[in-house]
């Protein structure tokens, strides 16, 4: 079945799986009537926006795709998109959530992928993608073409016609899924698939040289593209580059006679050049190579080209293994062991302590740049104060930019007694990756101290709105928090303590002035050197500690008293947190009478877990907190804070405090 150009939504579309129809009132709602703010990816077709959809009884971030009108594709691409991908279902294929048709809008609205393209981190991402995620982005990218080509539980199978990186999308597990359909073909999984067409259509670079020559279509041309992706990923070149000398313009042709010559090591992208086992190069090369012969009939099959990457996988993750050193373990990784001298005599060891840690990070999940002190000084113009953007008691946050024109954030300690901490941080920020967690890019060593350098994004700490201080970091547009804002900031935040918590993580200081929110107020963990990690083959559900860590009117009793750490430590302060949305100000306590909000859940064991929470915020729980011995002057002060708010305004805030207080 297939829709003309001149579909118009009808019957046809209900034979197919579900498939949401929206108005186009409701995109422009999702969209904020498509602010450019919003826009997060550009191509032939138009722009890609970042959206929220009401999705059953709550939010859902979406991915939405408005097509222009000087676009190259039209009515038939749209219609084809909208048939393939309602037709299909896999893991790695993007999902359509729905479309809307109206007048000569098409607009598509897909599943959101958080961590874009995969050519985005090839290409334009600082951050180098480790050897064994490549591996496994393109293992997941190979499977969605294989459920494509042989039709598995449809009686089609499908040839993409535009397979390259752009068209490779990861989710927030870097679980690789092929999008754009626009241009795919269809047809019966029992005859061969060879089309004919005049029209050849594709993206040169990935273009396969015989159906460009006769116009053949067959599985056989996706393959091609997927060499050239393979070759992509393992050379970090683009498929086309005209910057380059004119013999390296064409990625495929280039590599190909590299590898002739005898120059594979050469050809691999210098930041993962000696992480690939030798073997594993090989049979990867080789298997590139045979996706790009000349004769389509001589190149592997997608299944074929699925099992052979999952031999380099299982080669590389068992030379890795046996490579591993010895040493101690920090959050799980292992790490050499040494020490440093507590005095600046040996400064000189202390620093080949501090590269040898450093070195010991790369990992699968990412691999960290070293950037060396002038190239920092330069980005922030050596520290200046117009540069500085944060100021804590033992460090500074500064923002720079690098001569590629990437800005980037960088904490540098007062002196080198951060050291420990902000070892640490790296050492948990390389391991776990998430999205309520800050992007670390690389490290600097000026001297004996280190200096961890990030990803910049605009942003405003949760204290700067709640104090109403000023947004010119922040960028937004909106100068009021609204219930819908705080919610999702709610929710954001108990999604990320939840996965530190399934991660034997406690966070230890959900405080205000540590929620970041970027520009579409989407919180971020920050101060996570703090964290502490549960012990292994831990018990009890309390340990004692010595030293208590955290901010008065946060800390809970049991903690502060005692020194009985467990999870509940952070579900107590992030019920602190809730209360100061709800109010509007920070809550500092530095007194008795403002730390009697411990008396609101005073034991740990009647606090709810984080994924209890959870539960709750999304209406998923029944669950029934017990009732507070003692009612705080915080509900009180809540309450008649928002009496005093405009009706509209005092009706909301009163049903947002009721459905977050303990039944």
């Amino acid at each position: 079945m297939s829709f003309p150009a001149s579909h118009e939504a009808g019957s046809s579309l209900e034979l197919l799986q579900p498939c949401r129809q929206f108005t186009f009132s409701e995109i422009q709602l999702a969209t904020e009537n498509f602010d450019e703010s919003l826009v997060i990816g550009r191509g032939g077709f138009g722009k890609v926006y970042k959206g929220t959809i009401i999705h059953g009884a709550g939010c859902l971030t979406v991915a939405i795709k408005r097509l222009e009108s000087t676009s190259n594709q039209g009515a038939v691409e749209f219609w084809a998109e909208v048939e393939m991908l309602t037709k299909l279902r896999h893991c790695h294929l993007v999902s359509l959530i729905g479309y809307c048709k109206d007048g000569q809008e098409m607009i598509l609205v897909y599943e959101y992928m958080p961590r874009g393209t995969l050519e985005d981190h090839l290409h334009k991402h600082l951050n180098s993608l480790p050897w064994v995620r490549r591996l496994k982005i393109c293992i997941g990218a190979a499977r969605g073409l294989d459920y494509l080509h042989t039709g598995t539980g449809i009686q089609h199978g499908i040839i993409h016609r535009d397979v390259k990186s752009s068209n490779i999308l990861l989710d927030y597990s870097w679980a690789a899924k092929i999008s754009d359909f626009g241009l795919s073909k269809i047809g019966p999984t029992n005859q061969p698939s060879t089309y004919v067409n005049t029209m050849v259509k594709g993206t040169f670079g990935y273009l396969d040289p015989n159906y460009f020559h006769t116009g053949r279509l067959t599985r056989k041309s996706d393959v091609y593209a997927f060499g050239v992706v393979l070759f992509e990923v393992l050379c970090g070149k683009r498929a086309v580059d005209r910057s380059l000398d004119e013999e390296q313009w064409g990625l495929a042709s280039w590599a190909q006679d590299s590898i002739k010559e005898g120059r594979l090591k050469q050809i691999v992208d210098a930041s993962i050049r000696g992480r690939i086992a030798t073997k594993c190069l090989k049979e990867f090369a080789q298997l590139a190579d045979r996706c790009l012969h000349s004769h389509p009939k001589k190149r592997p099959t997608m299944a074929e080209v699925v099992v052979g990457l999952e031999s380099v996988l299982a080669l590389q993750e068992k030379v890795s293994k046996t490579s591993q050193p010895a040493g101690m373990r920090i959050f799980g990784r292992k790490v050499p062991m040494f020490a440093f001298p507590s005095n600046g005599e040996n400064s000189g060891g202390r620093l080949k302590s501090l590269e040898l840690f450093f070195d010991t990070l790369d990992s699968e999940n990412k691999v960290l740049y070293k950037f060396d002190s002038e190239t920092i000084s330069i980005a922030t113009d050596y520290f200046s104060k117009a540069n500085r953007i944060l100021k804590h008691d033992s460090d500074n946050m500064y923002k720079g930019r690098l001569p590629n024109d990437q800005d980037i954030a960088i904490v540098r300690p007062y002196n080198d007694s951060m050291n420990v901490q902000l070892m640490q941080e790296a050492s948990i920020l390389t391991q776990f990756e998430h999205e309520i967690l800050f992007n670390l890019v690389g490290y600097c060593i000026e001297g004996t101290k280190v200096l961890l350098v990030y990803e910049f994004v605009p942003y405003a700490s949760l204290l700067h709105l709640l104090l109403g201080m000023d947004f010119s970091l922040l960028h937004a547009k909106c100068t009021l928090l609204d219930w819908k804002k705080r919610y999702n900031i709610i929710l954001g935040v108990a999604k990320g303590l939840l996965y530190l918590h399934d991660i034997q993580i406690i966070y230890g200081n959900v405080i205000s002035e540590n929620i970041i929110l970027d520009a579409s107020l989407d919180p971020k963990l920050s101060g996570i050197s703090g964290a502490r990690l549960w012990p292994v083959n831990q018990l009890t559900d309390t340990i004692i500690v010595d030293d208590v860590v955290g901010n008065l009117g946060y800390i809970a009793p049991e903690y502060l008293k005692e020194g009985r750490l467990s999870y509940k430590v952070d579900v107590f302060n992030f019920g602190v947190l809730v209360l100061e949305l709800i109010i509007g100000r920070r809550i500092d306590g530095v007194s008795e009478t403002s730390t009697s909000i411990q008396h609101l859940v005073k034991d740990p064991v009647d606090r709810p877990t984080m994924e209890e929470v959870l539960d709750m915020l999304l209406g998923n729980s029944s669950l029934a907190l017990p009732v507070p011995k003692m009612q705080t002057w915080m509900i009180e002060e809540a309450l008649s804070y928002m009496r005093s708010k405009r009706d509209n305004d005092m009706l909301q805030s009163r049903e947002f405090a009721l459905e977050l207080s303990p039944r």
